[in-house]
């Protein structure tokens, strides 16, 4: 079928695609596709299973797809992320290009859409070893900037007013992650319970409305290889029409949260490092972006804690299922009642009651 026969070295069983049907939808929806060459899987992730294609002229994409299997509804929408791209891309917004949606489950067993490989440097730890303070200043300001930058965009503009609905994104973020998380609901946790009854109770008012990434943080995104500049943000399933300060305080959030390795930052003395503090950070993106002030963050620190409870819950369950697509998997979700503690602090902060 090709010049050569496939390789798909390091895939397991599981991961593997119809590749007869991959190539020829490729040859027919991807312009200058030469044939279906080798794939293989990248490790990270666990939402969208994610592999790198090449054809058999050397070229490289990325292909992005649904789990196989049972799915929660409104999860794992690749749609939404090809959407996503091919508006932000011709406006000049740092996204890969997008190449073409398949939403024919009978190709590879599960919706599917073709991007381009960006080349550059991914960023895992907050910390940022190794850097030069200069750098790292540099490099929290392109995060901040580029995220300030989409909150700038007339989403009307282009092309994504039906990306999401009218009214408070929050009271119907609220109200969907209550429902995914009781759908993927495998034993009761009593902070969860209380956080359920009061979320919805104490939403803020929304002042702004604009595109949202939805998972805006530093290993979603690929800096330039040789400047701190962004190169492509990635993984847009979660992007939709809403308030921009749920982006801003999932980013924020890096400052109150714990731990070693990660993006989070309150362990460390950020002093002489050149990475900003908090309130740096909320005043570089209010003068980006035209605002006088940020509300009071703990609110907003709740619910992002809330929604990562009910995506690690979800992980949980497709791991119980077996559906889950990383073998970390099962230890990522012993991280459930934690994140729901978390969640509940932040809500007394906010004034929750006890």
């Amino acid at each position: 079928m090709g010049e050569k026969a496939i390789s798909a070295e390091g895939v397991a069983e599981k991961d593997r695609m119809n590749e007869d049907n991959l190539d020829a939808w490729m040859r027919e929806n991807v312009e200058g596709f030469a044939g279906l060459a080798a794939y293989s899987k990248f490790s990270d992730g666990q939402s969208n299973p994610t592999y790198r294609v090449e054809d058999q002229a050397g070229q490289t994409f990325v292909l992005r797809r649904k789990p196989f299997g049972d799915l929660l509804p409104s999860a794992h929408q690749v749609e939404r992320e090809y959407r996503a791209i091919a508006a932000l891309h011709p406006v000049g917004y740092p996204v890969a290009k997008p190449f073409a949606l398949c939403e024919d489950d009978s190709v590879v067993g599960s919706a599917f859409y073709i991007m381009d490989l960006v080349d550059g440097r991914v960023l895992w730890d907050g910390m940022l070893p190794g850097m030069e303070p200069a750098e790292r200043s540099s490099t929290y300001k392109a995060m901040i900037g580029t995220l300030a930058r989409l909150h700038n965009l007339d989403y009307k503009e282009i092309g994504l007013e039906r990306h999401g609905k009218p009214g408070n994104y929050f009271e119907r973020q609220v109200h969907t992650w209550t429902k995914l998380y009781r759908m993927a609901e495998t034993e009761t946790i009593p902070e969860v319970e209380k956080l359920i009854e009061w979320l919805p109770t104490t939403v803020p008012e929304q002042t702004r409305t604009s595109v949202i990434h939805g998972d805006y943080r530093l290993d979603n995104m690929i800096f330039q290889p040789d400047r701190p500049e962004v190169a492509a943000v990635l993984d847009w399933e979660l992007s939709t029409i809403g308030d921009p300060l749920a982006d801003f305080t999932y980013l924020a959030q890096n400052w109150v949260m714990h731990g070693e390795g990660g993006s989070a930052l309150a362990d460390h003395d950020l002093t002489g490092t050149g990475i900003p503090t908090i309130e740096e950070a909320t005043e570089l993106y209010c003068e980006l972006t035209d605002r006088d002030s940020i509300p009071d963050m703990n609110w907003y620190f709740s619910y992002n804690m809330f929604r990562l409870t009910g995506i690690i819950q979800g992980i949980k369950k497709r791991w119980l299922d077996g559906t889950a697509s990383s073998a970390e998997a099962e230890e990522r979700s012993k991280r459930v009642p934690e994140l729901a503690e978390a969640s509940w602090e932040f809500a007394r902060a906010a004034g929750a009651p006890a």
